[in-house]
């Protein structure tokens, strides 16, 4: 007789491996092999360790769902649970997810050219929006990165137009961006080229910002982002809300509707927004987690697992798992170690531009093809010297209604053939000295009550690059939304001009009267009803007895538990080394109640009992 052995599916499929491909900065890929079982950490660790990276808590590994919605990789969960239907091999991208506060304070050269890296991607997918004149001064400190100093026997007269630094690229910016080359920047290196363009990056309102687009209660087109600062709100080209970490009290999100709840000027503020599916929606409120965690905890202790809805076993929860800004740089003044080698890539290898040759895109790549619409804005006109009026935008008021919500709904598509170039003093801005944001906490402050322009142009970041991404050609970030939120101005005067729908309000008006009528005059009858069912019950001997048995069997189960859940929490407390006992302590609501709950109330036991103790030697 042939013995037979069976193999148990879950360890059969343990065993399977599973190939990623993940995309670097400059383009270039590397791969490797993982089980079905590997956690996102374990990619983050092979991509630091490919650079041989140490502050490496600024970046994080994106991917894309089949819905094309992107989601940051967590590195406490598995790689193949969180990619979910996703074809294989698994492609990712490494990126930037912590913008640093201050670019000085990184320590390493490695870490810096990594962000200028990514800078640079943002500046060409046009997610770090800037004036003319600081497009024309980062453009120059790139192409003086990438290519030194200006050499008229090397460089044609219009070399700059081989590079694609910016979405809307003028003859004029290119002209400036050679000027400030050749004259202000000979002489720099690479590496102090490449931090002259980070110090003037941070500067910029939208540095740091993922876009994300969504509608106001007013059905305005907005983009949310989180910063070192706080939660900003982009609508045209003005920043029209900053709230910092301190002062946002709570962020939620309930289907396609986002929260934002906090305070200013001693109020309290609910900003409302609505996103184009639930799953964006739960993408913003995780971003908007870990942001405020990263820039405003003091300690990784400090991080609390947060709901997003006030009602207990609903909605998700989540909790930002890493260090926070404080403890990173902290961390990054201990290191010692001969810096290690950046190998910087080609500027043509490094460009996304470059990498459309290849069609074969897989599904869940991130997108590289830029949104290149009408360069209108930064042409050069016959009225070089004109300044046109920029319209204001429509504020996003959580309580009052817009009064002209036509405007406001008009307004975006009256930007993009509205908006031309001012003409800026290159003289005063490209020398003005740079001073950090802390030290301009006053004018933040004014700043944040009211709109501040950040640029020229409307900020219209590339479609493909937004979190959740949609095609240019079917509309954009317009048509994102399938059912539109309608402005509340402009619902009430379709109610009021409609008779019909006049008529089914005055109907439904009349039975809330009746109904109410009714209601009043069963009250009066339903003491007695009451009286009289009570002493029905009071009288029937089985319905007694089927009270007592239930009575009986709350009181049962009660005791049960407070038997059991006491039990259990000792032999959590306890050094008992289990499995179960072991994966529940690694859970993060388990360390929340430890040392939120349990630490405080052993400690309160312990100094009762030395107290009664001390009496008692006293007596």
């Amino acid at each position: 007789m042939k013995m037979l052995r069976f193999r148990s599916p879950s360890i059969r499929s343990l065993d399977q491996e599973v190939l990623c491909t993940i995309r670097l900065l400059d383009d270039s890929e590397i791969s490797c092999s993982i089980q079905r079982d590997t956690k996102g950490q374990f990619l983050l660790d092979h991509v630091c360790n490919h650079y041989n990276l140490l502050e490496r808590d600024y970046f994080g590994i994106r991917y894309v769902d089949p819905e094309k919605q992107r989601h940051w990789l967590e590195p406490n969960k598995p790689v193949v649970r969180q990619m979910k239907s996703a074809h294989q091999p698994y492609t990712m991208c490494f990126r930037v997810k912590f913008y640093p506060h201050e670019p000085m304070k990184i320590k390493e050269e490695l870490t810096r050219y990594l962000l200028y890296l990514q800078l640079k991607r943002d500046i060409y997918h046009g997610r770090l929006l800037c004036p003319f004149a600081e497009a024309a001064y980062l453009g120059a400190c790139i192409i003086q990165a990438e290519l030194g100093d200006y050499d008229p026997e090397e460089h044609p007269s219009d070399y700059i137009r081989d590079f694609k630094l910016f979405p809307k690229q003028s003859l004029k910016l290119e002209r400036k961006i050679m000027e400030i080359h050749k004259n202000e920047l000979r002489g720099q290196c690479t590496s102090f080229a490449e931090l002259n363009m980070l110090q003037r990056a941070h500067s910029l309102e939208t540095y740091g910002v993922d876009p994300h687009p969504c509608k106001d209660f007013t059905g305005s087109t907005a983009f949310l982002g989180f910063t070192a600062t706080g939660f900003v709100v982009f609508q045209g080209n003005k920043r029209i809300h900053l709230l910092k970490w301190a002062d946002v009290s709570k962020l939620k999100f309930e289907g396609k509707t986002f929260y934002v709840i906090g305070i200013q000027k001693e109020k309290k503020l609910v900003l409302t927004f609505h996103t184009s599916t639930p799953a964006a929606c739960k993408h913003l409120w995780k971003c908007g987690v870990e942001n405020q965690a990263f820039y405003k905890c003091a300690k990784s202790s400090q991080i609390k697992t947060v709901s997003s809805s006030n009602i207990f076993f609903k909605g998700s929860r989540f909790r930002y798992s890493g260090r926070v800004a404080k403890e990173v740089i902290e961390a990054s003044s201990k290191i010692k170690r001969e810096p290690p080698e950046v190998r910087r890539a080609q500027f043509g290898q490094s460009r996304s531009f470059n990498s459309l040759s290849h069609k074969n895109l897989i599904m869940n790549m991130e997108p590289l093809v830029p949104a290149l619409p009408s360069t209108n804005e930064y042409e050069e006109t016959a009225a070089d010297h004109a300044v046109v009026a920029v319209k204001d935008s429509v504020l996003l008021s959580p309580l009052e209604p817009s009064a002209t919500p036509p405007d406001a709904e008009q307004l975006s598509t009256e930007r993009g053939n509205d908006l031309q170039p001012s003409r800026v003093s290159m003289e005063t801005s490209n020398h003005r000295p740079h001073m950090p944001k802390a030290e301009d906490e006053v004018e933040e402050d004014d700043e944040a009550s009211g709109p501040l322009t950040i640029s020229e142009l409307v900020y219209s970041p590339c479609a493909s690059m937004l979190p959740t991404p949609v095609d240019d050609s079917q509309g954009g970030v317009d048509l994102l939304f399938s059912s539109p939120v309608q402005s509340p101005a402009r619902m009430l005067r379709e109610l009021h001009a409609d008779p019909d729908i006049q008529a089914q309000l005055e109907a439904e008006r009349q039975r809330d009267q009746a109904y109410e009528r009714t209601r009043l005059a069963a009250r009066s009858r339903m003491g007695g009803v009451l009286t009289s069912s009570l002493r029905l019950l009071s009288s029937n001997e089985r319905v007694n007895a089927c009270m007592l048995s239930v009575a009986r069997f709350v009181a049962v189960v009660m005791g049960v538990l407070l038997v059991t859940v006491p039990t259990l929490l000792l032999l959590l407390e306890s050094d008992i080394d289990v499995s179960f006992l072991h994966e529940i302590r690694q859970t993060p609501e388990f360390e929340q109640f430890h040392f939120e709950y349990y630490c405080p109330l052993r400690r309160w036991i312990l100094c009762r009992i030395s107290m009664a103790m001390e009496n008692l030697w006293s007596d």
